[in-house]
């Protein structure tokens, strides 16, 4: 399909495949390293790359009685240059095969003359197409073109698979002739691995803190409603038997509420936490019921969880011990946790509400029409 491009020189008519001058009269001379000449029109070249402009612009020198003025573009190969020519004319023209062919000399050849577009494609496509073997010349190569999503891309490349990339020639290559950009790769893997550990890290502490919370929730749940070991004490008679006729069923964090029910029961019959001796789960079971009592809402004193108004009136006394600052962090910590976990089961129920309601809605009008 033919395309007509009006430019200062007149019009030219333009193939998709390959240039045809058919109404001006090329007044350009490329010479590539093979001396190959490839004709071109300066109207077109200046108004693609404002490079080839002031190019355009300098004094011609007259070569051998011809009025053409010659461009040189050298060390690239000359179908490397004559797909870049065809561009500058046709944008569209450019194949993938020429691109997997040439977008290392692409990319170069866009860098050096500006051409904003064409630099953009090879970017992408020569991203596309690096491996394990070509990572380290693609990254130098990323690195003088100003291409810095490619040379990110790169970077990441050679962190994942930097065993393999260590065997290659270009980085024995590397290290022999570039130490600082090894330096700077060495330097992005150990940050990126630090990173990751940072992540991992945060992670934990997370899940940590959601833990928590949710031994927090189960704490109120078994000591206002009781689970199916341990409830109240409001529910039991003097023989410590429960006077409730509904057997209590298994709640929705189970597997956490059995836990800490195995762990008020062993509290609260241990023999060592009555002798003073010390013991290991009772210290974590007091450590919980602090922990409950220090994000507890309930200002009336009207929590139902062991210790929690002793635990309150203790903090009120004692505001210098040794771990103050760091409790005060879990405790800010936890209850964070618990206001998320609270604010995303909110918006759970009421998009289950919602959903109810337009499934009914919907059944309705079914009804109605039939």
């Amino acid at each position: 399909m033919a395309i007509t491009a009006t430019t200062n020189v007149g019009d030219v008519s333009l193939n998709a495949d390959k240039v045809s001058y058919d109404l001006v009269e090329t007044d350009v001379d490329i010479i590539t390293s093979g001396r190959r000449r490839i004709p071109a029109h300066s109207g077109i070249l200046a108004s693609a790359s404002r490079v080839l402009t002031n190019i355009m612009e300098k004094p011609r020198k007259i070569h051998g009685g011809s009025s053409k003025r010659v461009i040189k573009i050298l060390g690239v190969p000359c179908d490397a240059v004559s797909v870049f020519v065809r561009f500058l004319y046709s944008p569209s023209s450019l194949t993938e095969k020429e691109m997997k062919t040439y977008g290392i000399h692409l990319l170069a050849l866009s860098h050096v003359y500006v051409v904003t577009q064409l630099k953009q494609r090879c970017t992408k496509g020569v991203g596309e197409s690096v491996t394990v073997e070509n990572v380290v010349d693609v990254l130098q190569l990323a690195r003088l073109c100003d291409a810095p999503d490619l040379f990110l891309k790169c970077m990441r490349l050679i962190q994942s698979k930097f065993k393999t990339v260590e065997q290659t020639e270009g980085w024995k290559f590397l290290q022999e002739h570039d130490p600082f950009l090894e330096l700077d790769i060495l330097q992005f893997i150990d940050e990126a691995e630090s990173r990751k550990k940072r992540r991992r890290r945060h992670r934990r502490e997370q899940n940590l803190y959601m833990q928590l919370s949710e031994a927090m929730e189960c704490i109120e749940h078994i000591c206002t409603e009781g689970c199916t070991l341990v409830g109240p004490s409001c529910n039991l008679d003097n023989n410590n038997k429960s006077t409730s006729q509904v057997k209590t069923g298994p709640c929705s964090a189970f597997s956490t509420c059995y836990g800490l029910q195995l762990l008020i029961r062993h509290f609260a019959v241990c023999k060592k936490r009555v002798d003073g001796k010390g013991c290991v789960r009772c210290k974590r079971m007091i450590q919980l019921l602090r922990l409950h009592s220090s994000v507890c809402d309930d200002q009336s004193e009207s929590c139902r969880v062991p210790l929690c108004r002793q635990f309150k009136k203790r903090g009120e006394k004692d505001k210098k011990m040794v771990e103050e600052t760091k409790w005060k962090v879990l405790v800010r910590r936890v209850a964070s946790a618990k206001a998320m976990s609270s604010l995303s089961q909110s918006k759970k129920n009421k998009s289950e509400v919602l959903f109810k309601e337009e499934a009914e809605d919907f059944i309705r009008i079914r009804n109605k029409l039939i």
